[in-house]
């Protein structure tokens, strides 16, 4: 009984926390909303596309091989500036975190997918697709020790240790479920424009 009452206690306490619930889903929101904007802008020359991402999108031989090229591009790249704009302020959330999960999807399967799914080259974690990780590390071990004989080391790793950037889909992933959850549970109560449009139209 007394184990009981102090469960129903803990967990009174723990549900306090809700009070402040509205920080969770704001963090992710501003966390997104740089990386979304800097690949959108990235992707653009103006208010275009710029040449060498249409080319990428739809060159088959070593880009993404993709249909209507420029269109996709196009949607691609305003999809992750407008979509950061609308994270950044809370404004329809839900809506815009599902063209931004598409690119999330599209991303991981057409670019990052045969590369595993580590961003990092690391054989101590190696989910799927490992080939290419114990080659990196050879070539990282072999490419320190040459920094090491003929390079100034300890000033080259002073801000950080060296690492293979193996490009897998632990990113996109990662982007996909925080987007997840932004699409099932919204904005986030006070500091969203969703939050104020939403009592405003539906009362609550």
């Amino acid at each position: 009984m007394m184990l009981k009452a102090l469960a129903v206690r803990a967990q009174g306490l723990l549900d306090t926390t809700r009070a402040v619930d509205f920080l969770a889903p704001l963090l992710l929101r501003l966390y997104l909303a740089p990386i979304f904007w800097m690949a959108g802008t990235n992707k653009l020359d103006g208010f275009l596309p710029k040449e060498s991402v249409v080319m990428w999108f739809g060159n088959p031989d070593w880009g993404l091989g993709m249909p209507f090229p420029f269109l996709m591009a196009l949607l691609s790249a305003y999809a992750e500036v407008l979509g950061a704009i609308a994270l950044l302020i809370g404004l329809a959330t839900r809506w815009f975190s599902i063209p931004l999960m598409v690119t999330m999807v599209v991303a991981a399967v057409t670019v990052h997918l045969e590369h595993g799914w580590q961003r990092i080259s690391d054989p101590m974690m190696c989910l799927f697709n490992c080939s290419g990780i114990e080659a990196a590390q050879t070539r990282l071990d072999r490419a320190k020790s040459i920094l090491q004989e003929h390079g100034n080391y300890n000033w080259l790793t002073e801000t950080g240790n060296f690492a293979i950037v193996n490009n897998g889909i632990e990113m996109a992933a990662t982007f996909f479920v925080m987007l997840l959850v932004l699409f099932f549970w919204g904005a986030g109560r006070y500091l969203s424009v969703d939050y104020y449009i939403r009592r405003r139209v539906m009362g609550s």
